[in-house]
Formats: C-alpha cells, structure tokens, sequence
C-alpha cells in the first residue's frame, strides 16, 4: 500500500503505544474507509482530532496514512491522527468561500490527463501543473484519446511549450495504444494521482491499466466534447502492477490553493526571462529594456501565455489577501475554544 521508511519512521512513537496504522482509500461524509493489516476497515476520527482541527488539512484524506486503534471483529476502527504526507495535491473550494479542498496525498506521480478532442486547454493544462508541481509530487502529462486527434504534432508542440521539462505520453486507452509508456511508474508502492477534467478518459484508463471494469464510464456530450461527470468521489484502487492509482472526479473549476513554488515551476521560462530586464522591479509595461516586451515583440514568448502568467499572478495574489484574513479569523477562534476551556475547568475546581 506505499508504506515506506519515511512513514514507519513516524509511527515508531505510536507503535510503542500499541496503535496500529491504516491508509485512506476512501472519504465519503467525514467517514473513511481504511486498509490495515486487518483488512478493510471503515473509520471515524476521534473527537479530539476533530477538537483540535483548525481547518480542513487536519482532517484524513484520500491516500494518507493514519493511527488507528481497531476493532478487527466489528470492521471498524477509531482514527487519533494523521502521520505526515510526502505531498498534498489541494485546490480551493468551488466557489467564494476561502477554504483547501485536499485533492490528494503522498502520491508519487501525477497523471494530468489532457484529452486530444474539442476540450483540449492549454489554459487549463497551466492550472493543473502549478498545483501539481506545488503538491511535491512529480507533474507527468498524459494526452488521452490520440485517435480523435487530426494534428498530433501540432498539439505536442503547444503542449511542449507550456510543460517544460514535463514528460508528456500520448495513449488512446480505448484502443490500447501507448500505455505501456506508462509502465515505469506503476512500480510496487507507487502512488500515481489521476487529475483532469470530465470525459478526458481517466475511467478508461484506469479500467485498462487495472484489466477489469473498477470504474464506470460515460460518453462525451455531442456538440463540445465535454464529459459528463462519472466519478463522484476520490478512490485509492491497486493495481496488478502492485501500484496504487488514485481516481479523482473531473474539475472543471480549478482554482489555485498556495502555489508560490509551482507557480514558479510552471512559468520558470517567464520567470526567466524577467531576470534579463533591465530594472530588477520592471512591470513589463513600458519600461526600457525590458526583456519580457522584447520577447513578446519578436515572437519568442506567446501571447496567451504571457496573459495567461499575469492573470494567474493577480489571482494568486488575491488569494493570499483573503488567506491571511482567513487565517487571523481562525487564529482567533482557536484562542477562544481554549479561554472557555480553560474558564470552564476553573468553574469546575
């Protein structure tokens, strides 16, 4: 199931108290279904664990490690805390509301997968590699459904130029073509993410990866290639390879959750070249020498991506404004549960 001596290493206190660990497979409603050395086991976090949460990244989520106390004969098991994640795929809650949505953790490779139809999104493609790039796990492109693509050339050289560095697959799972390029990362104890938007084939591919149907699968909408939404929940499966694929719903709402480090990694040829301007706080506006405007001008930097870049710059910013008023907010409700806590025992004493 993954574990490893990175993990064992933070169990050892708890292991010395008798507690046993476990791995979510799957959350549905705050209850999480776990497997352990028990077997499968469905779980619910202790009330103190709930106390003492300040926010949503305190709470299991799909692919984590947690301590568990079990009660083998019932099939249950009490949840105390979480062991440390290697990464953390999150995005922001759809919507206004300031608040991590934990996609996915302590995954190995993610698989953004991009399909060759009408819904192709370069645009979307940038969103997904910042957060994966921020998640600590390694950002792999996967372009699904190569036989409905005319121009396959055409499109590996726009994908090439917003994934730099990026290892890009292109397979057709429905017709069983080029999975095997997938192959090396589906490793005993590996974790691989599945991310992309409705209908871009993640179901398929997983039910060809797996050899049997784990996942249902729906047809496109006819008219714009869009998927309908076949995965309602996030689910660790193992493989016969002897990796484990977490399926995620498809999200067409992708919005940025604290991504300065991918951020960087997804635009570092902008970044780059910024470093080149003239004036080390050059706006790229109209300041001479600026080597940004220079590019724009002879072609070497697209358009769309440079937008692309500020937008994402202005709602990342955005964002950090509201995650700071967020945070004092919750601050300040945690030093209240303790004062009433506190006067509370002095009422009882």
């Amino acid at each position: 199931m993954g574990w490893n001596a990175f993990f064992a290493e933070h169990f050892a206190p708890y292991a010395e108290q008798g507690y046993s660990v476990g791995r979510i497979t799957l959350e549905h409603k705050r209850v999480y279904r776990l497997q352990s050395e028990y077997g499968e086991l469905l779980g619910e976090v202790t009330g103190k664990l709930r106390y003492e949460a300040t926010g949503r990244e305190d709470y299991p989520a799909v692919g984590d490690w947690v301590v568990i106390s079990p009660r083998a004969e019932e099939k249950k098991a009490t949840i105390h805390a979480l062991l440390p994640r290697k990464s953390k795929f999150s995005r922001k809650v759809a919507g206004s509301t300031v608040e991590e949505q934990i996609v996915a953790t302590n995954v190995d490779t993610v698989f953004l997968v991009n399909a060759l139809n009408n819904d192709f999104n370069l645009r979307r493609m940038e969103r997904y590699l910042i957060l994966a790039w921020e998640s600590g796990a390694t950002p792999v492109i996967v372009l699904s459904k190569a036989d409905l693509c005319d121009d396959l050339d055409a499109r590996l050289n726009e994908v090439e130029s917003v994934a730099i560095g990026v290892p890009v697959h292109v397979v057709s799972a429905e017709q069983g073509e080029g999975l095997e390029q997938l192959s090396p990362y589906l490793g005993v104890g590996k974790t691989i993410a599945l991310l992309g938007s409705s209908g871009v084939g993640k179901s398929t591919l997983i039910n060809k990866l797996s050899g049997v149907e784990m996942q249902r699968v729906s047809g496109v909408r006819e008219g714009d290639d869009r998927g309908r939404h076949t995965t309602t929940h996030r689910e660790l499966f193992l493989l016969p390879s002897g990796g484990l694929m977490i399926d995620t719903p498809g999200m067409r709402e992708l919005q940025l959750w604290e991504a300065d480090e991918g951020f960087r990694g997804t635009f570092d040829d902008i970044e780059s070249m910024a470093e080149d301007c003239r004036f080390h706080d050059c706006q790229h506006l109209r300041e001479p020498g600026c080597a940004i405007q220079a590019a724009l001008a002879d072609g070497s930097l697209d358009q769309a991506r440079y937008d692309s870049y500020r937008k994402l710059q202005r709602e990342l910013a955005h964002l950090a404004r509201k995650e700071d008023a967020r945070l004092q907010a919750a601050e300040k409700d945690k030093w209240k549960k303790i004062s009433m806590g506190q006067r509370q025992k002095k009422k009882k004493v």
